[in-house]
């Protein structure tokens, strides 16, 4: 007899937990040692910091309320897209919330989704690991001078009023599910938002030093790798947790994931090298696989490899002019999003999400039917269904002018409590100004040290104290 109630299966449960903590790796350290790496060396801990504390913070909102904003029962705010716009707020920590049957109640109730297998609690915490890293992606927009208070104050809005409405519409059974538009992993619910809300961010905040964004250069090229490589391998369970089950459709969807992946490195590479500086450059590999990764999550599961193959090249290939070529024109100039986070997620996810509707294979099973209820997939243009095309565009729409007028409001109006941007002269400082703490010791800290032991077992006529440093004579 197992220790557990019969609709719970091991299998199930497990992958599911184990797909949440890849997709968790992805943010914390991932995403933490990618940019902290990227960035300038004075920016490292502001930047290491801000995506650890935003993750615990939307952890916080997420089960208090935002979960079931996104994926619980709806308001029903009025006719048409109002009615399936967001769920009811409350929180889902009693036994009941993490020890019942998961269940996505509009979802279940209109016969899009088979009754899980795990408990409650494994899909709320593995919605939150997506929604945790939502606010990560969209960080990279605003680097290096966005106001630490305003972000930690920015980010559980935002989750709120954003995310959850994004997550509703499209996955939690709201108006554009409804409708038929699909979206795998997230290229609309979180790739498409963190392109545009970080855009918009970027522009309200305002921008870095102009000699910030004059001396781009990484602080570590290593530290990149490292953060690239957690990000690859946690996609992994990013779009192989989303069938909710351990499924042949997650096993596809690993193995599109990481097709997509190369497919777009390798082609972003054969740009630098035909058009651009005509070299291969480490940080235009990461830039190619992020798109791939990003292209490929909307479709995942329902593509063949065939499809996840021309995804990763042609989405690298149009990204590639426009991260190069569009972002020195027209608005693109004007607003300074650090990572170009607008065109490596905005613009990938988009392109995803749309794509969907060309290349999605009825023949991919998403889930088997079971007596009289047929087998669950989706049919792109290619394959018969040409209005796919047209809602997958229509949700996506709904999604830019949601996420950028929401965002917008928010900022303005912590901005009128909150300072958004932080002054020029602790700008000029960095990471010692805002948290009294360093990547590592500046040169003259070194020599302060050295010079420490050195004269350790002298008498000091004076000391000075120095936060890490031993006590130092002045002369």
């Amino acid at each position: 007899m197992v220790p557990y109630p019969s609709w719970l299966h091991a299998g199930d449960n497990a992958w599911q937990l184990t797909a949440a903590t890849l997709v968790g790796l992805m943010s914390v350290p991932g995403l933490a040692v990618l940019y902290g790496g990227i960035v300038q060396k004075k920016w490292a801990v502001n930047t290491m910091l801000m995506a650890f504390s935003a993750f615990s913070s939307v952890l916080i909102v997420w089960v208090l309320w935002a979960f079931n904003m996104g994926f619980g029962t709806p308001i029903h705010l009025g006719p048409g897209i109002l009615g399936g716009l967001v769920g009811s707020p409350h929180s889902v920590l009693g036994h009941v919330g993490e020890q019942s049957q998961a269940n996505i109640p509009l979802l279940s109730g209109i016969g899009l989704m088979p009754k899980f297998r795990f408990p409650q609690s494994s899909l709320v915490y593995f919605q939150f690991v997506f929604a945790g890293i939502t606010p990560l992606l969209f960080l990279g927009s605003v680097l290096g001078r966005m106001n630490f208070r305003a972000w930690m104050v920015f980010v559980p809005l935002w989750t709120t009023f954003v995310y959850s409405v994004n997550a509703m519409l499209v996955w939690g059974g709201g108006y554009w599910a409804a409708k038929g538009a699909v979206d795998y992993s997230g290229g609309y619910v979180i790739h498409l938002a963190a392109g545009v809300s970080g855009f918009v961010a970027a522009a309200v905040v305002g921008p870095r030093l102009k000699r910030d964004r004059e001396n781009m250069a990484p602080n570590n090229l290593l530290l990149v790798a490292v953060g690239a490589g957690i990000l690859w391998m946690g996609w992994n369970g990013f779009n192989g947790g989303d069938p909710y089950f351990a499924s042949a459709d997650a096993s596809a969807a690993v193995l599109n994931t990481n097709l997509a992946t190369a497919a777009s490195l390798l082609t972003w590479l054969f740009m630098d090298m035909s058009m651009h500086t005509k070299k291969p450059t480490f940080l235009g590999a990461v830039n190619g696989m992020i798109v791939g990764l990003v292209t490929i999550t909307p479709a995942a599961g329902y593509v063949n490899g065939w499809g996840a193959l021309t995804m990763g090249i042609v989405a690298s290939f149009v990204v590639w002019f426009s991260f190069n070529k569009l972002s020195t024109k027209w608005i693109f100039a004007k607003v300074d999003d650090a990572l170009g986070v607008v065109h490596t997620h905005g613009l990938a996810g988009l392109m995803g999400g749309l794509m969907v509707g060309l290349f999605a294979d009825p023949k991919m099973i998403v889930y088997l039917g079971l007596g009289k209820t047929s087998n669950v997939s989706v049919a792109g243009l290619f394959y018969g269904h040409p209005w796919q095309v047209m809602i997958q565009l229509f949700a996506a729409l709904t999604i830019i002018v949601w996420d950028a007028t929401v965002t917008f409001l928010l900022l303005k109006l912590i901005g009128l409590v909150i300072p958004l941007r932080m002054p020029d002269d602790v700008l000029e400082i960095g990471d010692l100004a805002i948290h009294s703490e360093q990547l590592e010791p500046s040169e003259s800290a070194r020599r302060l040290v050295t010079y420490a032991e050195y004269a350790d077992d002298r008498e000091p006529t004076q000391t000075r104290i120095d936060p890490g440093v031993k006590r130092v004579p002045l002369e």
